[in-house]
């Protein structure tokens, strides 16, 4: 055990604030690369077909776990006290607390875990009572094999959180990559080797992530040896930061707990569409989760030990620093969702088209796609300004701002689902897409809100409407270009016809905006 001495982390010399967000923005970027590849395996073999309904249903119920526990929960309620400890030269303070949260996460993760895997029957017979009893009995199955990798990944934000006080942020965000090769080999060798399908090949997948989750875990225990020399598992009685920490938590695990019951909602509400609905949901999520995961959760995941370091009375600092962190994740934002409701039915037919994967199910993940497109600068942005709120060590506003983003999310939702489920291509609906335009104007909703009470705690923040304006005007042109060069090209697979159309979006959106002199703010100097 180390006296408390001076920690290296917190004397270091001057860095780039946006060399933070580059290194989780890559981590995260390899990362969905990889998931975009089981994404494409899982489609060829499994399309929209039952089996695709059971699985996205399987790996949605356990997320309650990670979703409670997970990354950004635990970020919010470990990094400032942790970090305020590394900052004090506190070390030993420091590594109790990390022993003593590891403690409290594994019991917790452990309880949770055995509850999912015992109630799975009354779990998939309450959201799902319209499938025949096949589905139902496969999903049970799926559910009981996934609920302890949830326990894993629990583990594994832990190790995020302490990893990134330390500002190590690569590898944490990197790590999934081997949950992603888990699953696409054991696809692969599953189908070519065992000649495995339908029931006994998502059977396969399952444990393939179970092994997975426990390699993603694993994979950070050598960096993590580095920063808690010393550390030994507790149950916190009397360590210094715990009863922070759980103020902190309590109110982040119910904004959760809400977003999760939302989330569950959705399933149900799609359960009771057309057969597919919940599939193509996946799908489409995936896609609109990765700008979200880059730019927003990357961005805030490297902000918010920056944040927790400075002084809350220094209100002009912590508003200039929102608002560079802001600007510097919409300049990929706007793009992203323009380039999505534009090119979204080339980039989905790009990575899924194959197989059992057709032009059908092509057109409607495009629609969903489309209606979640229409909330991503919003739903990251919030990421954003939520990581300056749990610096200031106010987890309530956030939390509060999450209940009525899920009380407009469900109530839009419901009512555009239905109108929307009259439309549809082959024998798949639309009503996907009217949940998913639900999700976006809770996003913008959340949004507003949040921007209005972070207002009155650090003054004046945000990205000048001038800017904005000049960042959709380049995405616009971006997207036109890219659609032009896209209906000059002959009728080739849409993966080929991507390679050549998505190419000039790219280049006329990075060539007008310094034409427009816009740049990512970066900040030569750490606070």
């Amino acid at each position: 055990m180390t006296g408390n001495a001076p920690v290296p982390e917190c004397t270091d010399t001057p860095t780039k604030s946006g060399r933070g967000a580059i290194a989780v923005g890559s981590g995260i970027f390899i990362s969905k690369l990889f998931g975009f590849i089981r994404e494409r395996v899982f489609a060829h073999y499994f399309g929209s077909s039952g089996f695709a309904d059971a699985w996205w249903a399987a790996l949605r119920m356990p997320n309650v776990v990670r979703n409670l526990l997970g990354e950004g929960t635990l970020s919010a309620s470990l990094i400032p006290v942790y970090t305020s400890f590394l900052q004090e030269g506190r070390d030993r303070d420091a590594a109790k607390f990390a022993g003593a949260s590891l403690g409290i996460l594994a019991v917790l993760a452990s309880a949770l875990s055995l509850v999912g895997i015992a109630i799975a029957p009354v779990l998939v017979g309450a959201f799902f009572p319209l499938w025949d009893s096949e589905t139902q009995e496969l999903t049970v199955l799926l559910v009981r094999i996934l609920f302890p990798m949830t326990g894993l990944f629990v583990i594994s934000a832990w190790a995020l959180a302490i990893l990134n006080s330390h500002r190590t942020f690569f590898i944490s965000f990197v790590a999934p990559v081997f949950w992603n090769l888990a699953m696409i080999v054991s696809m692969v060798a599953g189908s070519i080797y065992w000649n495995l399908e339908g029931r006994s090949l998502v059977v396969a997948l399952a444990w393939g992530a179970l092994i997975g989750g426990a390699t993603t875990l694993m994979v950070q225990v050598p960096f993590l040896l580095r920063h808690v020399t010393g550390m030994s598992a507790s149950l916190g009685k009397g360590v210094a930061g715990i009863r922070e920490a759980v103020r902190n938590f309590l109110p982040v695990v119910s904004a959760r707990g809400i977003v999760n019951v939302s989330s569950w909602i959705d399933m149900i509400l799609a359960g009771r569409l057309l057969p597919g609905a919940l599939a193509v949901m996946g799908y489409a999520q995936t896609l609109s989760n990765l700008p979200v995961s880059l730019f927003g959760t990357g961005v805030a995941a490297a902000e918010l030990p920056e944040l927790s370091r400075m002084r809350p009375q220094d209100r002009t600092a912590l508003a200039e620093r929102v608002s560079e962190s802001l600007q510097r994740a919409l300049f990929f934002l706007v793009p992203s969702a323009i380039g999505y409701l534009a090119m979204g039915d080339l980039i989905v037919g790009a990575l899924y088209q194959t197989g059992a994967f057709g032009e059908a199910q092509t057109l409607v993940t495009w629609s969903v796609l489309s209606m979640y497109a229409l909330g991503i600068p919003a739903s990251a942005s919030s990421r954003v300004l939520s990581s300056a709120f749990y610096a200031l060590r106010d987890t309530h506003t956030p939390a509060k701002m999450a209940y009525l983003r899920v009380f407009i999310s469900v109530g839009v939702g419901i009512l555009a689902m239905f109108p929307a489920d009259q439309l549809g291509f082959s024998t798949l609906r639309l009503g996907a897409a009217g949940l998913a335009f639900g999700s976006s104007s809770g996003a913008w909703v959340e949004y507003v809100m949040l921007r209005r009470s972070l207002n009155r705690s650090i003054g004046q923040h945000g990205v000048a409407r001038g800017l904005v304006l000049r960042l959709l005007l380049a995405a616009a042109l971006a997207a036109m270009a890219g659609v032009v060069v896209q209906s000059l090209l002959p009728t080739w697979h849409p993966a080929l016809t991507a390679c050549v159309a998505l190419l000039p979006f790219g280049l006329t959106y990075v060539g007008l905006t310094i034409s427009l002199g816009l740049k990512i703010p970066i900040r030569t100097s750490r606070q």
